[in-house]
């Protein structure tokens, strides 16, 4: 294997290429797109599976593809105990979350709070949902910016923010012109990248270094945390992984815009847990192989430390190791390939937070607000979809500043809030006795205990204890504080019939 000192010029116009054909994708469905509905849910009339892998590419995003490889050389194989939950998370959301959105068919999930709890707690929500999704954004295209192209290009970091904006101007072009359908099938082709990309890393190097079984480990790594069942304070854990990850999918699933449209995009309940289910198997499958991709790099650099930069850590700069290796030792074409594929992993997630965001705005907040005035127009949603571009390329600078590797940065900038999120909408759909009051609380509480754990290192507990505690204060507090005669009692749902229900 040759290792190249620079990505050559074949590389980049592979990579550029595949940013072509993402923009012609947009030009092509703006053709199809006549109304909101259609810019939105795509008619409601899309495949499950092209939904189900377009949730998995939105989900997985660039943080996922390089934080586990760079997870598991510093840390080691504890948090892929994750993949345990699949299974549970399918029942529960299939079950309990998915035939209350598809009844109602709305086109904001928030629609439901209102509803349910009044519009106080609808805005408390859409609020937290933008300050989720555009922090989620920001840190995307961060990552992509600072972590894979900077280097690569060989360029001083003050450069990161002009990378943004040109990433997320390629991205939100071809997102407010095609809509959702350009988004889907986006999302489709960046799966498939993604996959590829990862697979030829592993192929590589198991030719370089003699196979499969020259990569896999067979001792515990001494930098890795010790094995641990159970749950622990202050580290990674099997069950800590298992738990966080259920409950990371089940509040997501249940209360963010981003998977709810999606389910939304379908024909029906069906079709939607068709959805789930396609892409709970294509993150399980890629999760174990980008595992197998962080293994497999540990033991290239440990045999070749040469192609380690100087001041460069195999430990604290596990992160990079990826973007280094895809950079230098991939053949040429083919190393502009998974360029491509890293590229495809921010894309999906950007373009996906774009329309989500645009959605809530839209519904949430001109629909809301102003009663009686008329439906945004195309060209309305799209101007959206180009000021929230702008809003991510500046949060992004201010991104790299929170300290941690990529995972915890994920969990402690953009999970902040997901717990409190679902809190309000499990206290809507499940508690009967929950009140408007009681709710906003119930959502206090939970975001004190979320930001003091992410932030404030209370009672020394680890970025993983931050979703299961702030569900469980956030809904406990809110079911507690409903007892309380403070305001009248919230109006019920509509209930689900029994035919419904067990579609």
């Amino acid at each position: 294997m040759t290792w190249r000192s620079e990505v050559s010029l074949i590389d980049w116009g592979v990579a550029l290429g595949y940013c072509a054909v993402m923009i012609a994708i947009g030009i092509h469905f703006s053709r199809r797109t006549r109304n909101t509905e259609d810019y939105l849910l795509g008619g409601r009339s899309l495949g499950s599976s092209a939904v189900g892998l377009s949730l998995f590419a939105t989900l997985v995003s660039t943080v996922t593809y390089l934080s586990w490889p760079g997870e598991m050389i510093r840390y080691g194989p504890m948090m892929l105990a994750q993949i345990a939950a699949y299974p549970l998370i399918a029942w529960i959301v299939g079950r309990f979350l998915i035939p209350h959105f598809m009844r109602l068919r709305v086109t904001s999930a928030y629609e439901l709070l209102e509803i349910r709890l009044g519009l106080p707690v609808r805005l408390a929500a859409v609020a937290m949902f933008l300050a989720i999704r555009l922090l989620w954004m920001a840190l995307m295209v961060f990552t992509a910016s600072a972590t894979v192209l900077v280097p690569l290009l060989r360029l001083p970091p003050e450069f990161a923010p002009v990378l943004s904006l040109v990433v997320t101007a390629i991205t939100v072009t071809y997102t407010l012109l095609g809509g959702i359908r350009a988004v889907v099938l986006t999302d489709v082709i960046q799966t498939f990248l993604m996959i590829g990309g990862a697979l030829l890393t592993l192929v590589l190097i198991s030719i370089v270094l003699g196979g499969v079984g020259a990569w896999w480990p067979d001792t515990w790594q001494a930098s890795w945390d010790p094995p641990v069942l159970w749950f622990a304070a202050d580290q990674r854990t099997v069950a800590g992984a298992f738990l966080s990850a259920a409950l990371w999918w089940i509040c997501t699933a249940g209360s963010d815009q981003l998977a709810i449209q999606r389910y939304l995009a379908t024909a029906d309940a069906p079709s939607a847990r068709r959805a789930l289910k396609v892409s709970l198997v294509a993150d399980g499958l890629t999760t174990g192989l980008v595992f197998c991709v962080g293994m497999a790099l540990l033991a290239f650099f440990q045999a070749n430390p040469q192609h380690i930069p100087v001041g460069t850590s195999l430990v604290t700069d596990a992160d990079r190791l990826f973007p280094l290796f895809i950079g230098h030792a991939l053949p040429v074409g083919l190393g502009g390939l998974v360029i491509a594929a890293l590229l495809a992993a921010v894309m999906s997630s950007l373009s996906s937070g774009v329309s989500s965001v645009t959605s809530v705005v839209m519904r949430d907040l001109f629909g809301r607000l102003r009663p009686g005035a008329p439906e945004l127009s195309l060209a309305g949603l799209r101007g959206i979809s180009a000021v929230v571009g702008a809003l991510v390329v500046v949060l992004s600078v201010g991104v790299g500043l929170i300290e941690g590797n990529l995972l915890e940065l994920c969990y402690k900038l953009v999970n902040l809030l997901v717990g409190p999120l679902a809190t309000v909408f499990f206290l809507a759909l499940w508690v009967p006795w929950a009140t408007k009051v009681g709710a906003l609380l119930g959502l206090a509480a939970s975001i004190t205990v979320a930001a003091g754990i992410a932030f404030g290192q209370w009672w020394n507990l680890g970025f993983l204890w931050l979703l299961p505690l702030s569900v469980a204060v956030g809904l406990g507090g809110g079911m507690l504080a409903s007892l309380l005669p403070l305001g009248p009692a919230a109006r019920p749902l509509p209930p689900v019939g029994a035919n419904e229900e067990n579609l």
